[in-house]
């Protein structure tokens, strides 16, 4: 059949641009395959990325119909199948979002690099020590564990299986709105790659780490939870999942006074315990304003106070939603369970596949 593909040209000197090309190609024939012949067939000066061509180096990560993805893993077959398309047929190819084009589908990786090695994602341990002092010719004192290794059973090890099949594409790090407005916010594959290091049982840092993803909008808070990253992973790392995790645990450690984010999420899942839904004027009071501590936060409440009042949108009582005894016990029910697992999980017991069921 015959295919039309529009793809965005670019250089750092010219506004972008897009250029269509045909091909006529099969139904199961791989973008990648088709980017080469047009390259080695019509315009040898088309740009892009590429090495294996077998999903495992993630160079060739590129938008295809508006989605982050992977041209060796998507076929012509599948992207016709997505949307309704004209005739002929034709498939939009960019560059991934989020990084400055080099040139055409190339583009820059350096912050992707950068903030992933914010999050250090290396193992530290007092072997690693060792093997530095040794190279270094330092004498240091050692335990007795750092002079063996370190024996992982399976179980332990099961848990890193699905962070480590991040092989760093950067689809993820294409779609994340957080990032696109926030450029200090590290990205999904950072902390995807930091929830590995929280959950290997041979890092010996894993308080100062959670200190450190816990950092305002830098770390996991800054994460506006749109699930774009899990949608594009073309391995499954699914890196909200994770983000959410590294939550789970900086909640566990932490009181509601140890930071707004932290006092947002505790506070959100009670009052949605007691009524089924927010009681705004209590939200506003207690997570900004810290119960009356943090002035500065009930000041900036004020402005937002007064729009409401003059609308007539401040809720001056709240009523329970319906059903919210249900809503109540099911949230307990979700609690105790993660509590046994977190229990079952320190001393190796088996975890039930899900909660019980909530009475109703």
């Amino acid at each position: 059949m015959q295919v039309s593909f529009k793809i965005q040209r670019q250089s750092p000197q010219n506004a972008p641009s897009f250029q269509t090309y045909t091909l006529e190609v099969e139904s199961g024939t791989t973008i990648l395959e088709c980017l080469n012949r047009i390259k080695w067939e019509q315009d040898g000066t088309l740009a892009f990325r590429k090495n294996c061509r077998n999903t495992i180096c993630g160079s060739c990560a590129m938008r295809i119909n508006g989605r982050s993805a992977l041209a060796c893993k998507e076929n012509v077959g599948s992207e016709l199948a997505r949307f309704s398309s004209p005739d002929p047929p034709e498939i939009t190819i960019a560059p991934l979002g989020n990084l400055p084009v080099i040139k055409d589908l190339v583009v820059d990786m350096q912050s992707f690099w950068d903030t992933l090695a914010v999050v250090d994602p290396y193992v530290s341990s007092s072997a690693r020590q060792l093997a530095l002092a040794t190279a270094t010719g330092k004498e240091t004192a050692v335990n007795a564990q750092a002079e063996r290794e370190f024996l992982q059973s399976p179980a332990e090890r099961a848990k890193l299986d699905q962070v480590g099949n991040c092989i760093l594409c950067g689809a993820c790090y294409s779609e994340c709105n957080a990032r696109e407005v926030n450029p200090k916010f590290v990205g999904p594959h950072a902390l995807a790659k930091a929830y590995r290091l929280v959950a290997d049982n041979r890092d010996d840092r894993t308080e100062e780490r959670l200190d450190l993803y816990n950092q305002g909008s830098q770390g996991v808070w800054g994460c506006t939870r749109c699930y774009f990253c899990n949608t594009v992973c073309p391995m499954e790392v699914a890196p909200m999942d994770q983000i959410g995790k590294i939550k789970e645990a900086i909640l566990a450690r932490n009181d509601a006074q140890a930071s707004r984010p932290i006092r947002h999420r505790k506070l959100l899942v009670e009052l949605v315990k007691q009524g089924g839904w927010v009681d705004e004027r209590r939200f506003g009071v207690t997570v900004v304003g810290n119960s009356f501590r943090d002035w500065r936060g009930l000041a900036s409440l004020g402005p937002l106070g007064l729009r409401m009042l003059v609308r007539g949108k401040f809720p001056f009582r709240f009523e329970p939603s319906e059903g919210a005894a249900t809503v109540r016990s099911l949230i307990e029910s979700v609690e105790a369970w993660l509590a046994h697992e977190a229990a079952a999980d320190s001393e190796g017991a088996p975890v039930p596949d899900q909660p019980s069921s909530a009475p109703s």
